[in-house]
């Protein structure tokens, strides 16, 4: 990669585009995940995911995940993360970050001066990174789309 370039400007990633309004109907009352409730279920207004998901449209981005190792977090093969690169506080939350020429998803703690990233599958390692790797927050996740 070119010095100039900066490894934020890839395909890898959808800007997000807040172009066209998709109306959906969102109830007033919650859904049960329990026993049902008797209160009564009507819509209260319609919004748009965009309003639900997006708080920076100029710093949102989409990115699909591949692999397993956010599993624990319930970050699977296949979901659409929904990341703020304006964020810059990440000691302890799910980043994407850039680390030796490559994107990775993973829980960011810092331990004294030393950055660890950190899976949520008990079957992958921590990563530490040292001070002479390529290393850069590209942004927080701030959802998940996921399929059940």
């Amino acid at each position: 990669m070119p010095p100039t370039e900066t490894p934020f400007h890839h395909d890898f990633f959808l800007k997000a585009q807040v172009l066209t309004k998709h109306w959906i109907p969102l109830f007033h009352s919650f859904v049960q995940a329990g026993f049902p409730s008797p209160s009564e279920n009507y819509i209260e207004r319609v919004c748009d995911l965009n309003d639900l998901c997006v708080t920076n449209a100029e710093a949102t981005y989409f990115v699909r995940v591949a692999g397993e190792s956010m599993m624990g977090d319930r970050i699977e093969p296949g979901d659409v993360l929904v990341v703020d690169s304006s964020r810059e506080d990440a000691d302890g939350k799910i980043a994407i970050v850039w680390i030796n020429g490559e994107y990775t998803v993973k829980r960011v703690n810092y331990e004294g001066d030393t950055v660890v990233l950190t899976p949520s599958n008990p079957h992958f390692t921590p990563l530490r990174v040292n001070s002479g790797d390529d290393f850069r927050i590209f942004g927080l996740v701030t959802f998940v789309i996921h399929k059940p």
